[in-house]
């Protein structure tokens, strides 16, 4: 049988159609090519570019949970005497503290090592949530026994319901964290929102039913049982469909992550640093110009903070999609960089033009002491971007010691700045420093990142 007979005609050329727009244009005109285009893009970028899409809904995650959080405390001031709130917020203030040290940052060695972890993560999120609720329950308890020494009026813990209640309750929390970490290493971002937003809702409709049964501990028993609702839902999730379908797109050969504990050590150790200087700072302040002006520096750090936490939380999207693909970790790290930075360029801007306005919903004294302040740290959290980029891709790389030195350094540099500005020039002096001090460490790193990037780069082009 001849060939001949599969050939495919040849095709004649044929005149192109006449256009009915009225610029007399060819139909398959330029603008609807570039529309095409562009659709096509956006399609593939949405359903095969998750860099930039989870690193969006983490972000959003942040801003959430922050906001409806916020929500809950204004409620809780609605609903209970100023005493019973601010012994609630202590209390669940220590809860979450004590959470952070005993938990050993394992939540964030999730994000770092369940993208590679493969046929290994069950084990590897269930051992990690071993150690962290083991570890929690023993710091909540021996801050029980603490309590008469650091805390007096957190005494009415000391009660054997609430006493058990309370080691619960950490223990708990630290899962509640390290969840997060686990659904975002296996992408499932959408979880995370979900789960934050359940948590938040619960919490204040919870809130509304303990008030009207006047439940004197209504706050802590609120928040701990939306707690216990948001990790059943989210480990549910968790252990019946992420993981298993984590596995699943994971080949079998890979190896269990090693070094997992000396990774969460280091990164733990940074992370108390950034926490020293969140805690230093307000302490010098109090010292400096007193309690009222303390207040309004703290309310202007809390929102101006925000924007350090969006863009740390975008950050994890770089460790995981890092730690998935290694050598597409510099084309990774470099679409990050610009887009956090434009993202930071906007919402710092937004900032500091309704700064007073945000200000004056708190009282017009907020405004009026305040408003520099943060918009000072509203402009710091720009070249915040850098070091960011920076620690992330320390994270992917386990170079501990970059992990550990930067937070190190600006922790040093931002509490030395303030001793030497806030004596002269007051709270504006605190936000200088803030700004002064994001510039200082972001401008050298700077190099540090494009060295890094190149070196890159040159790898993966021999690589190839």
């Amino acid at each position: 049988m001849s060939l001949l007979k599969y050939a495919r005609p040849k095709s004649r050329p044929t005149a192109p159609r006449p256009c009915s727009c009225p610029l007399a244009l060819p139909c398959e005109c330029s603008y609807t090519t570039l529309l095409k285009a562009r659709l096509r893009s956006a399609s593939r970028w949405s359903s095969g570019e998750p860099l930039l899409r989870n690193g969006h809904l983490l972000a959003a995650s942040s801003v959430i949970a922050a906001g409806l959080g916020s929500v809950f405390w204004i409620l809780a001031t609605r609903y209970y005497s100023a005493e019973t709130v601010g012994r609630s917020y202590a209390a669940l203030s220590a809860a979450m503290f004590l959470s952070t040290l005993g938990s050993l940052n394992l939540g964030d060695a999730l994000v770092r090592f369940v993208p590679a972890a493969g046929q290994h993560t069950r084990r590897l999120v269930l051992r990690c949530y071993a150690i962290s609720v083991g570890c929690s329950a023993l710091v909540a308890g021996a801050f029980l026994l603490l309590i008469p020494l650091v805390a007096h009026d957190l005494e009415f813990l000391r009660g054997p319901v609430l006493a058990v209640s309370f080691i619960a309750a950490t223990a708990g929390y630290s899962v509640f964290v390290l969840q997060d970490g686990a659904l975002t290493g296996t992408r499932r971002i959408g979880w995370v929102v979900g789960e934050n937003t359940v948590f938040a809702v619960a919490k204040a409709g919870l809130l509304a039913g303990c008030a009207a049964l006047a439940m004197s501990t209504g706050i802590l028993v609120s928040w701990a049982a939306a707690m216990v609702i948001s990790i059943v839902l989210a480990n549910v999730v968790l252990f019946r469909r992420a993981v298993p379908g984590h596995q699943a797109e994971t080949p079998a050969r890979e190896r269990p992550p090693d070094k997992v504990m000396r990774w969460a050590t280091a990164d733990y150790v940074g992370n108390l640093f950034s926490f020293a200087t969140y805690t230093v700072v307000p302490l010098l302040v109090l010292d400096e110009v007193g309690a009222r002006v303390n207040a309004y520096y703290s309310l202007a750090f809390v929102i101006a903070s925000t924007l350090y936490v969006a863009v740390f939380s975008m950050g994890h999207s770089l460790v995981v999609e890092g730690a998935r693909d290694p050598r597409r970790l510099a084309e990774h790290a470099r679409r990050m960089l610009r887009h956090s930075a434009l993202l930071m360029v906007a919402a710092a801007l937004l900032v500091v033009a309704l700064a007073p306005w945000i200000l004056g919903l708190f009282g017009p004294e907020y405004a009026a002491h305040g408003t520099t302040v943060m918009r000072l740290m509203a402009l710091s959290a720009i070249p915040n971007v850098v070091p960011n980029v920076v620690i992330q891709m320390a994270r992917v790389r386990r170079s501990m010691p970059w992990m550990i030195g930067v937070r190190l350094v600006f922790s040093v540099v931002i509490i030395a700045l303030v001793a030497l500005l806030l004596p002269r020039y007051g709270l504006a002096g605190v936000g200088w420093a803030w700004l002064i001090a994001e510039c200082a460490v972001a401008l050298p790193l700077l190099f540090v990142l494009r060295r890094w990037l190149r070196s890159l780069e040159r790898s993966d082009s021999h690589d190839r």
